[in-house]
């Protein structure tokens, strides 16, 4: 069942509103709003709701053997959704409708305490045991009831609890690298990024966090993040087919499309698996890290080209329009970017007049040629009248996220194309980034730099 059969773009842009609202009166409303529907669903999948009808997680240890181990715990990887998100037909996987970002300021003890980390671990296993891990490695699940979540530390936190680890680069830093201004760095201490295909879930678990309810889909709240941490910005996006169209004010955007730029991404030739970008070693082993950019995009002069036009910009000018579809639908699992395509971006700037986006950042990708970002989101802004989203990015070093994002500057080619042929860079806007260590989870809990 798609979550939006039963009431249709109604009921999708009352959830928007409602999480781009947050609050106990609008955690009330959208509950009752999708009671239905989560009722619905988990009857489908053999019950086991809380008491908001959501299923319910799990209170097991760590297991880093997720999910070839105990099926009801979980990994010791905070990153680790792959299993516990949806597939589509093609196997590539679909990150939850609803997204939910919190920037936050460390509010707590320099160094922090045994009992400050405890009130952390306790109100991030709180939510672990109110609600399910996103599908619960369910296979033929169609949308993801439970939740995700991961949390992550900036160089401002670690420079003021420890070292900072060297697989994190400071925003600021990021910035001037890749040509942009330093100044529209985040001044976040942490940043959590949760998920999942049911608003009143991320609404819910905000609202636990922060001591605005006393329950949780049934489980008693002990701990919060209050003193602790608190809030300094709250970003909503969403993401899925049609949502672009439902919820920005431009005709053009294709009704299927799950992205506002018209065509799908997330193949699973462009995305590396979680292994590739976990932290091999050193202190925080078994971690990664995580950028996070709010990005304006000028859809009005990117969809004042045709379809064959936009295609090649955002693939490659090789590619055969009518085999990529009108949303890259008729690519399957594959963006169809060969090493030939990502090694000729000159040749193909003069032989065709313009470069792809994925083509060039296809340059990026390691020895084996397999990309080096894992994205978790590029969902529409819903709490903003203007035209942007959200963008996370994971990776093993920062550095990743720094050589991909240069890939898709003009400068870096030898050519004399103006910036708007040379893939999608022109028609983006950096507003703001953020760069986090995300640990694994025995250390997610107020970690320091010399962790062990």
């Amino acid at each position: 069942m798609s979550p939006d059969s039963e009431r249709g773009i109604g009921r999708r842009e009352f959830v928007a509103a409602a999480v781009a609202i947050g609050g106990a009166s609008a955690l009330s409303a959208c509950q009752e709003r999708e009671r239905e529907l989560v009722g619905t669903a988990s009857d489908t999948a053999g019950g086991g709701g809380g008491a908001d009808g959501t299923p319910t997680g799990t209170d097991t240890a760590f297991d880093l053997s997720v999910p070839s181990g105990n099926p009801d715990a979980l990994s010791e990887r905070q990153h680790a959704w792959n299993y516990a998100v949806v597939h589509d037909a093609h196997g590539n996987t679909v990150i939850p409708q609803q997204q939910l970002i919190l920037g936050l300021s460390y509010e707590g003890s320099t160094p922090p305490t045994e009992a400050e980390r405890e009130r952390v671990e306790g109100a991030l296993r709180t939510l672990e045991e109110a609600f399910q891990w996103g599908t619960g490695g369910n296979p033929s699940a169609s949308f993801t009831q439970g939740l995700l979540f991961m949390i992550g530390y900036s160089a401002s936190y670690f420079e003021r609890t420890g070292d900072v680890p060297k697989q994190l680069v400071p925003a600021e830093d990021v910035l001037r690298e890749v040509g942009e201004d330093p100044a529209k760095a985040d001044d976040f201490d942490a940043v959590l990024l949760m998920n999942s295909d049911i608003g009143s879930v991320v609404m819910a678990a905000e609202a636990a966090l922060f001591g605005e309810i006393e329950t949780v889909n049934g489980v008693e709240v002990t701990d919060t993040l209050e003193g602790v941490f608190s809030k300094t910005a709250r970003r909503t996006g969403m993401v899925g087919k049609g949502i672009p169209a439902d919820v920005l004010d431009n005709e053009e955007i294709p009704e299927s499309a799950p992205l506002s730029m018209g065509f799908k991404s997330g193949y699973r030739d462009s995305q590396p698996s979680e292994d590739r970008i976990t932290i091999r070693e050193g202190p925080f082993a078994g971690g990664t890290t995580m950028a996070v950019s709010r990005l304006g995009i000028d859809l009005d002069r990117w969809y004042d080209q045709p379809h064959e036009e936009r295609a090649a910009e955002m693939f490659c000018p090789a590619h055969d329009t009518d085999e990529i579809g009108e949303i890259g639908e008729k690519l399957g699992a594959e963006s169809g970017i060969t090493e030939e395509n990502a090694h000729s971006v000159e040749e193909f700037a003069e032989e065709y007049g313009r470069v792809g986006h994925t083509q060039k950042v296809a340059r990026a990708r390691d020895d084996e040629f397999v990309p080096t970002i894992l994205r978790r989101s590029e969902g529409v802004a819903t709490d903003t009248d203007r035209t942007e989203f959200n963008f996370t990015g994971l990776q093993r070093h920062v550095e990743d996220f720094v050589e991909t994002r240069k890939a898709m500057n003009p400068d870096q080619y030898d050519d004399d194309l103006p910036a708007d042929d040379h893939g999608i860079i022109d028609y983006l806007e950096t507003l703001n980034r953020a760069t986090l260590l995300v640990p694994p989870r025995p250390q997610r809990a107020l970690p320091t730099g010399t962790d062990t």
